[in-house]
This record gives C-alpha cells, sequence and structure tokens, in this order.
C-alpha cells in the first residue's frame, strides 16, 4: 500500500508546473540584498573615496555601480549585476579603468555564487575559490562590504568597504 502511495505522490510532482519546482529550489532572493538598495559613500584606509548606487531590485536582477576615486581623479568604475542562475543567485562584477577600459575579458566577469543570508545580511563566494564576500547592514545608515578566508574551519571577515548612506 504504501508503494501506491508513492506512486500517487511522485505522478503527482511530475504534473507540477515547472515554475513551481524552480521556485522551490531557488537559492537567495533579491530580497536577501535588497537592503543595499540606495546611494552610499564610503573611504577607503588608502585613501580612495568612493561612491556607490544600488537600484532598487526587479524580478529577475538587481544592479550597482561605483566610482572609485583618488581626489578629483577616477581610479576605477565597479559594475555589479544580481541575476538567478541555475537556480541560484549569482553576483557579478567587472571593473573598468578610466577610459572604460575593462578589466577582465571581453565575455568575463567575476562571479561570486550565494551561500547564505539571514536580516540585513548576505554571504557570496567566489566561483572556484573559496574567498567570500559579506554584504552587512550596520544600523539604519551604514552597511560593510567585508571579504572572508577559510580559517580553522570558518571564515573570519575584514571589512573592505564601509559605506554610509547618502542623505536626500
Amino acid at each position: 500500500m504504501k508503494y501506491v502511495y508513492l506512486f500517487i505522490l511522485l505522478s503527482f510532482a511530475g504534473l507540477m508546473p515547472q515554475g513551481a519546482k524552480a521556485q522551490s529550489t531557488i537559492k537567495g532572493s533579491f530580497s536577501d540584498i535588497s537592503f543595499i538598495q540606495g546611494h552610499w559613500t564610503a573611504k577607503t584606509a588608502s585613501g580612495q573615496d568612493i561612491e556607490a548606487v544600488w537600484l532598487a531590485p526587479k524580478p529577475d536582477h538587481m544592479v550597482g555601480f561605483m566610482r572609485m576615486m583618488r581626489g578629483d581623479k577616477i581610479d576605477l568604475y565597479e559594475i555589479l549585476a544580481y541575476e538567478y542562475t541555475d537556480n541560484r543567485l549569482i553576483s557579478m562584477v567587472k571593473h573598468f579603468k578610466p577610459g572604460l577600459i575593462g578589466q577582465e575579458e571581453k565575455d568575463k566577469q567575476d562571479r561570486y555564487a550565494f551561500v547564505e543570508a539571514s536580516k540585513d545580511r548576505a554571504v557570496f563566494q567566489k566561483e572556484g575559490g573559496e574567498m567570500r564576500v559579506l554584504y552587512e547592514k550596520r544600523g539604519d545608515k551604514q552597511f560593510a562590504i567585508a571579504i572572508g578566508n577559510p580559517k580553522d574551519g570558518k571564515y573570519s571577515y575584514n571589512d573592505l568597504f564601509l559605506f554610509s548612506k547618502v542623505a536626500k
């Protein structure tokens, strides 16, 4: 009798719409990273000024961009795109020198796969490596991007950028 129930269950699972199956296995969501939406600034320890903007998430993507400057001179542009790929949230990053000279190959980008999230915190791991990137909200007007590497079986994170929200 239990085999009959198993057969019925598997039969109905086969009739489930493809979209419903995919939805249940997707790792990560745009609500996990929506706290980074907005206009932000940061200053690095080496003196770079960073201005960043992340646009509101749409159903299938979220985008952001940064410009990194020393004084009035541009050092680097960075474009960030978040999309669903292979049923998981992926962060893709491309870097450009002044003159929009790409640092990555034409059809390549740095890719980071969603690992985990909790309230106002999301972690991505670089594809093909162990390095992780942590996005973490720290109060109403601040969030950090930190880099993590494994140490003694756990990840240890160091702040890369500490952003402050730009007042409207």
